[in-house]
């Protein structure tokens, strides 16, 4: 091989294994495509009374991604059902200290024993190879 075929080749093979590096200008952080999201339409008050917003006040037309999917999703809250506002009148209101008296040692709580736990830990399946013990 003659001296300018090894030189292309050497400048060929270097070109290639440069490629694969992993910096330069083209290894740099780029925006989350997904976070971002498109700024509310300007809305003019049908009045004209125009008065300057509040600073640090969020703008009237907009909420966030999350309150704007579940609008979207769900469409705002709905009305409770009958049998739903009979049920929370029947349960009346919770004590203000509920969170705390439930942790608290003197609660007393039912030990269900291996029993329940076996059975929230049996793997699924259709039953099949499945047995009934009856402790004697």
């Amino acid at each position: 091989m003659n001296t300018i075929a090894r030189i292309a080749l050497l400048g060929a093979t270097t070109s290639m294994l440069a490629a694969c590096g992993s910096g330069g200008f083209l290894n740099r952080d780029r925006p989350d495509e997904f976070a971002v999201q498109r700024q509310a339409p300007l809305v003019v008050p049908p009045d004209f009374n125009l008065v300057p917003p509040a600073p640090g006040a969020p703008r009237p037309a907009e909420g966030s991604a999350a309150e704007q999917t579940l609008e979207a999703l769900f469409g705002g809250p709905a009305q409770r059902s009958s049998v739903e506002t009979s049920a929370l009148d029947r349960a009346g209101a919770a004590e203000a200290g509920i969170r705390s008296s439930v942790g608290s040692e003197e609660t007393n709580t039912v030990a269900k024993g291996t029993v329940v736990r076996d059975i929230i830990a049996a793997p699924e399946g259709d039953g099949a190879s499945a047995q009934a013990v009856i402790p004697g």
